[in-house]
Parts: C-alpha cells; sequence; structure tokens
C-alpha cells in the first residue's frame, strides 16, 4: 500500500491542531519500510500554507493502523500535545469507527470486554475473555446501523485504546472486518486496506476550550458507497 497524493485531506486545523483523514495505505509515523508517512506530509503541507522557513513542529497524538482509514489528530504546538496526550489518556476524546464485517452480529447492539495480548513478534493482538498474564483489559460498545445483501456496516465506539483493539474484539466475536486476513477474514481487499474507518472525532479543544466535532468520510470505494448510499436512503 503507497500513498500516490502529496497533499493531505484537512478535516480541521487552527493554530495548535490539526485534523487529517487518513487514506489506506497511509503509515502515520515512520517505520521500518522507509515510506513518507503521513506527518511529513502535514509538516510539509503546514510549512507551505503558513510559509515556515524553519523545522515544523508536529506532535503525533495518536495513531491507525495502516490499512485503515479515517481521521487523525496532530498537534502544532506543545502545549497542545501534552493536553491532549493527557486527555487521551483520561479517555476525554471520543473515538467512533466504522466497522464492515460479513457475519451478522448476535444481538443488533453490544459492550464487549475483552482481555488483549499483543506479540509484537507477530504484530498481533490475542483476545480472551479472562485476564491472562500480560493481558490489558479492552472495551468498546457497537451497534448496526445499516446492512446490505452481503455485509453489515457496525458503529463502534471505541472505550480503550489497546493495539489492534476493534479488529481483535470484533474477530473473537466471529466478525472479523472485511479485508483484515491477519484477523481472520478469508480474502484481501485491493490494496491491502481494510474495511476499518475512524468515522468521528469529539473533544473539547485543549486550548480554545470549544467544542471540536469532526466526522471523516469513509475511502471513495464500491463497499463504502454502497453504505454511504443506504445511509442516505435510511434518514
Amino acid at each position: 500500500m503507497r500513498r500516490n497524493s502529496t497533499e493531505p485531506l484537512i478535516l480541521y486545523e487552527d493554530n495548535h491542531l490539526i485534523i487529517v483523514n487518513k487514506q489506506p495505505g497511509d503509515i502515520v509515523q515512520g517505520d521500518k519500510t522507509g515510506d513518507r508517512p503521513l506527518s511529513d506530509i502535514v509538516k510539509a503541507y503546514v510549512g507551505k500554507r503558513y510559509q515556515k522557513p524553519g523545522a515544523v513542529f508536529l506532535g503525533v497524538v495518536h495513531r491507525l493502523d495502516r490499512p485503515v482509514s479515517g481521521a487523525v489528530i496532530f498537534a502544532r504546538t506543545s502545549k497542545a500535545l501534552t493536553r491532549l496526550n493527557e486527555m487521551l489518556r483520561q479517555g476525554e476524546i471520543r473515538k467512533t469507527y466504522w466497522a464492515v464485517v460479513k457475519n451478522r452480529p448476535a444481538a443488533e447492539s453490544g459492550h464487549l470486554v475483552h482481555h488483549l495480548v499483543r506479540k509484537e513478534a507477530l504484530n498481533r493482538s490475542f483476545a480472551y475473555d479472562q485476564p491472562v498474564e500480560g493481558s490489558q483489559r479492552a472495551e468498546l460498545n457497537y451497534r448496526v446501523i445499516s446492512q446490505s445483501k452481503s455485509f453489515f456496516l457496525l458503529e463502534v465506539e471505541l472505550l480503550t485504546g489497546r493495539h489492534h483493539q476493534i479488529r481483535a474484539q470484533l474477530s473473537a466475536m466471529n466478525m472479523p472486518i472485511r479485508g483484515d486476513l491477519k484477523y481472520g477474514y478469508p480474502r484481501s481487499n485491493p490494496g491491502g486496506s481494510i474495511h476499518l474507518h475512524a468515522r468521528r472525532l469529539t473533544f473539547i479543544h485543549p486550548v480554545s476550550k470549544i467544542l471540536i466535532d469532526v466526522e471523516a468520510m469513509p475511502p471513495q470505494e464500491a463497499v463504502w458507497d454502497a453504505f454511504l448510499s443506504i445511509l442516505r436512503q435510511q434518514r
């Protein structure tokens, strides 16, 4: 998965923070692949837009997995970065995701609790019903918001922030996300994306204290487009 565009998709920006709609294939921060990270693309955008001749400060507040799309927050000042990091720790940033799954959920809505163990060598998390050695408690809420002939669209509210949490927890409930081979879906998506999208971020601005409520459109792709059409018809 490689990013073709060199311009970030901006959802919100001010003097202290910038929120970007990450596309599948973007890496938020540099890694061993050597591919250009989204953080560098946003830095270049800020430098150009605000005519900053020197190094641009940009703090990575949180990350999304490479095959995942959606809203990502970057801090433009150290003050905002410190406060946003603390807000994350305190659960003060509400994160809502969309996930497309093949299998019908056992219930139309629910609260899932698992205990996740991260295996670094496999870059994967394993979900258990009870605490085990090295596990971290993981919680989320989900509800079915739409369905097509072949798939179900879930809205997921992330209550804790664990490695691959949504992917691992839905897989543990026999609902692997479309295209997610790592967590049990039988077929990959073109380009290696998965149908998991960070749809919405809601929080109080760390400096101005105004309410920030941002929605990110999913990528232009047949399954996402079909669900957007269905949702419009449901209204």
